[in-house]
């Protein structure tokens, strides 16, 4: 039952610990991987936060972590236009592309007068799944889209929220402009399709589809069944600091309480960085990842 009375000072204050508690949570379980209290205790404490803004409404924020799943389905997707354009990746596909790539650095900075000596270079797993934008204001989660054609996507913010792995309020209360890759864990799809099968419905080919169309499905709710996760690997934008290199840059999107990769390396010459694409082409490193 909903109530309009002004919640007492220790109602406030339990409810700011309660969402500081539960995002504490989801860091640890989301961003570092490990675990420090149940599944059953942290539904606990998200049950607490729910009834206490449920009797108190005005403790409602949109950083809640009981605001991550809309209450209903949206009836079209509206266009956003990109702040800062977003550009696709060229692909390599063997040690030749990646030595030409090397090269083609090499001339670029020559003419510019630029000593080519201390070039190094940042390598991580590219992941098979949707591209997503996402905005932050003083901190809060703003506004998410999809890549679209690179100046305009579509606004996914509800389905976006419904995704533990990003967060809804960062550390620092900074505005920021993030990209990352939407993609669904092996576990989840397997799961996926075991209950379709049981119930005769759709067998989904790959994860990528899967990912990408559970993002675009009108009805929050179906996106947050599915349990998408997402890896964050570019600050396209921000008010605060930026970042010198991109190793520099993922460590900073983990501290404002972002999934990153973590099989990111720094490399000393273009070799290590064949030898890091060699080693991870190997069937039995790929099995250890959760992802396809």
């Amino acid at each position: 039952m909903r109530m309009d009375q002004s919640p007492p000072i220790d109602a406030k204050g339990r409810a700011a610990k309660l969402r500081a508690t539960i995002q504490h949570h989801r860091y640890l379980y989301h961003v570092e991987d490990r675990q420090e209290i149940s599944d059953e205790a942290l539904d606990s404490l998200k049950k607490e936060l729910f009834d206490l803004e449920e009797k108190y409404p005005v403790l409602v924020t949109a950083d809640s972590p009981t605001q991550r799943i809309a209450g209903k389905p949206l009836d079209k997707f509206n266009k956003v236009p990109h702040k800062v354009a977003q550009w696709s990746f060229n692909d390599a596909f063997g040690e030749e592309d990646m030595v030409a790539f090397n090269e083609r650095i090499q001339r670029f900075l020559e003419k510019r007068a630029i000593s080519t000596e201390a070039i190094t270079f940042s390598t991580e797993l590219k992941i098979d799944g949707l591209k997503v934008v996402v905005e932050y204001k003083k901190g809060v989660l703003f506004q998410a889209a999809t890549r679209g054609d690179g100046k305009v996507g579509e606004d996914v913010t509800a389905h976006i929220k419904t995704i533990e792995s990003i967060p809804l309020r960062l550390t620092k209360d900074i505005d920021c402009i993030v990209e990352g890759e939407v993609y669904l864990p092996k576990r989840q799809f397997e799961r996926i399709n075991k209950e379709q099968k049981k119930k005769r419905g759709i067998i989904y080919a790959n994860p990528r589809n899967l990912a990408a169309g559970s993002i675009r499905q009108l009805d929050p709710q179906v996106t947050a069944e599915r349990k998408l996760e997402v890896f964050v690997y570019d600050l396209s934008q921000t008010n605060s600091e930026v970042p010198k290199t991109q190793i520099s840059e993922l460590n900073l999107l983990k501290e404002l309480g972002f999934k990153v990769n973590p099989h990111f390396e720094h490399q000393n010459n273009i070799q290590e960085v064949i030898a890091y694409w060699k080693k991870w082409q190997k069937k039995n490193m790929m099995k250890l990842l959760r992802y396809l």
